[in-house]
């Protein structure tokens, strides 16, 4: 930004601020012979900032900026905009001022064991969300997920022994997305395929965490197929024989040995059965509204029935 030619710059600050200044603005700070706030900014990031009460620029032409939390005012000569994700520091405002005293009741009576419930049922939408790639809800619905990160992370705070913060989980995150990436971080390992860098992953996740096992670190709580695939990608990259996969008549081995199939021929299938599933739903729903259109009673079909109404 050069100064001796922009005059009125407008920052745009988060709209809880919560401290947040963009480093972009800094230069048209140190140069502005004034800095308003409009309406828009609350009284204590006025105070906060030694801001003037304003809505408007000057007259005089000297160097100005102007703080707002209105992202669509644009009127000076530069904009900066507040940093990408500093709307994360408004939800964990948000969520702390809900957790709070004085806050909801239902937020504060919370634990980690009665959130699990919502923390599957997010997840889940936010899946079907995906598979209609349905963008509105794709976008909802990772808030949804976003929510159960911050509400976990802000009752973790509140551990009498063993606390940690939202800033804690958020650190961790960093520290293990550049550790696991030194080729791009570190510029010390060249990985030019997906499929090198899944094999660079399992040996960087088996050192970092010390796992004796090629199965160790496999969610036992997720979908059993989708369990089934995991464990039959984890051991096939050991190189485990096939012939060692569960076989046997009963209906769990075969049904493993179906997924582990799919696997190995690179199809999801849990996908797979999500989709055929789906399927079958809207094709149960269609019978009975052909039904329900016959002036037949879609809840007392009799097999003739449901084969008269199914779609061909």
């Amino acid at each position: 930004m050069s100064t001796g030619t922009v005059q009125r710059t407008v920052v745009v600050l988060p709209e809880r601020w919560a401290g947040v200044l963009p480093a972009a603005a800094l230069p048209a700070l140190r140069a502005a012979e004034r800095v308003l706030a409009d309406a828009t900014v609350p009284e204590e990031v006025v105070a906060a900032t030694g801001a003037t009460r304003a809505d408007t620029w000057g007259d005089d032409g000297a160097p100005e900026v102007l703080l707002t939390t209105d992202p669509a005012r644009a009127d000076g000569e530069a904009v900066v905009g507040p940093p990408a994700g500093a709307a994360l520091l408004d939800a964990v405002a948000v969520m702390d001022r809900l957790r709070s005293p004085g806050g909801c009741p239902w937020d504060a009576e919370q634990t980690h064991e009665s959130l699990l419930q919502y923390l599957i049922e997010e997840c889940y939408e936010l899946y079907q969300a995906v598979e209609d790639g349905d963008r509105d809800a794709i976008r909802e619905e990772l808030g949804d997920v976003l929510l159960q990160v911050l509400f976990h992370s802000r009752v973790a705070a509140e551990h009498d022994s063993r606390p940690f913060t939202i800033d804690d989980v958020a650190g961790d995150l960093v520290a293990k997305l550049v550790g696991r990436h030194p080729h791009v971080f570190a510029g010390s390992e060249r990985i030019d395929t997906a499929e090198r860098q899944e094999h660079r992953w399992e040996e960087l996740k088996r050192a970092e965490k010390q796992r004796e096992s090629s199965v160790d670190g496999v969610p036992l709580g997720q979908p059993a197929v989708a369990l089934a695939a995991k464990l039959t990608s984890r051991t096939a990259r050991v190189h485990l024989p096939p012939d060692l996969l569960p076989t046997g008549a009963g209906v769990g081995e075969q049904l493993f040995a179906l997924a582990a199939r799919a696997k190995l021929a690179g199809i999801d299938p849990e996908a797979e059965l999500r989709a055929a599933s789906r399927r079958f739903a809207d094709t149960v729903r269609a019978a009975e509204r052909a039904a329900v259109a016959d002036g037949a009673d879609p809840h007392a079909l009799d097999a003739a029935g449901w084969r008269r109404y199914w779609p061909s």
